[in-house]
């Protein structure tokens, strides 16, 4: 499938966007991001990484990805979430409502990529998580790889899929 619109939501320091708009048959990018010092930092602090702010394929919106969702009227074909932890504002973004909406933005050819925190700190979540993905979508898989900065050196991703 031709993947040429995305929805990022979170991912202020820029890196998702970075590599997202690299790829030529993204048309636009639509990034939510909560925290508008973040993306400034970025900016003035790691350059390359938020060099994907001047793109003229990108649309921001400065505000509560959640909110966000729940207002959007658009069909995505790629939805990436790059969000903190399920703490504070962030805590919605790990839930089956919030999954529920970007099933409902997501075109039948679509896939999703979600934050999905580390299977050594965070396996009753993540099990929580693949639980209610299950009964949303046909496909679901969990991946991780290695960072070594992050907590135990692991992050993992949710992704899913209407289409199998």
């Amino acid at each position: 499938p031709l993947l040429s619109q995305v929805l990022i939501i979170g991912g202020g320091d820029g890196g998702v966007l970075r590599e997202v708009v690299k790829h030529p048959t993204v048309e636009s990018v639509v990034q939510c991001e909560i925290d508008e010092d973040v993306i400034q930092v970025s900016k003035k602090y790691l350059p390359g990484m938020a060099v994907g702010y001047s793109s003229a394929k990108l649309t921001l919106h400065v505000g509560d990805g959640f909110e966000f969702m729940k207002q959007n009227q658009e069909a995505f074909d790629v939805i990436i979430t790059d969000s903190s932890d399920p703490v504070g504002p962030a805590e919605s973004l790990f839930k089956e409502s919030y999954y529920q909406l970007m099933k409902t933005a997501l075109r039948e050819d679509g896939i999703l990529c979600c934050q999905g925190e580390c299977q050594w700190l965070h396996l009753d979540l993540i099990k929580e998580m693949r639980q209610f993905c299950k009964s949303l979508f046909p496909v679901v898989e969990y991946a991780y790889c290695t960072i070594p900065t992050y907590p135990s050196g692991q992050i993992g991703f949710m992704l899913c899929s209407k289409n199998p």
